[in-house]
């Protein structure tokens, strides 16, 4: 992770916009009277992230970012609006965070010479195994 990424989480969650929506899901009558369901919306360009981080950025938003380049998180699982608002942004930064780990470079395996040859051994003995297959002549009786 580098260094910046903190920063980069704070000024994200400092630039968010919040707006509180009716939710559905848990909650009896007062999910019908208050607005505890919370949406974030995020500008992606506003916080100026190298290249690569955008990119991994967008991959893991997926369909949670906008053609505009902002991501929009809803936040509905619990009952009241800091929850909800709590999740969202824990969920934001994450999300922030991940996107800022370079992922590990995949190194090649290599086969020295005797994995190589017991695995050429091993396709020798399958194939004459399938040679002797086939149909069964009257003269071979």
């Amino acid at each position: 992770m580098d260094d910046d990424a903190p920063s980069i989480v704070d000024r994200a969650l400092a630039s968010v916009q919040e707006s509180f929506i009716a939710s559905s899901g848990p909650g009896g009558q007062n999910v019908n009277k208050v607005s505890t369901a919370v949406q974030l919306r995020l500008n992606v360009f506003a916080l100026r992230l190298s290249p690569p981080v955008f990119n991994r950025l967008k991959t893991l938003a997926g369909s949670k970012m906008t053609a505009k380049g902002e991501i929009v998180l809803t936040a509905r699982s619990y009952r009241t609006q800091e929850q909800n608002r709590e999740d969202a942004r824990k969920r934001l930064s994450e999300m922030l965070e991940e996107a800022q780990r370079q992922p590990k470079k995949r190194k090649k395996s290599r086969v020295n010479r005797v994995g190589k040859e017991k695995r050429i051994k091993a396709k020798k003995n399958r194939g004459a195994i399938k040679a002797n297959r086939g149909k069964v002549s009257r003269r071979d009786w």
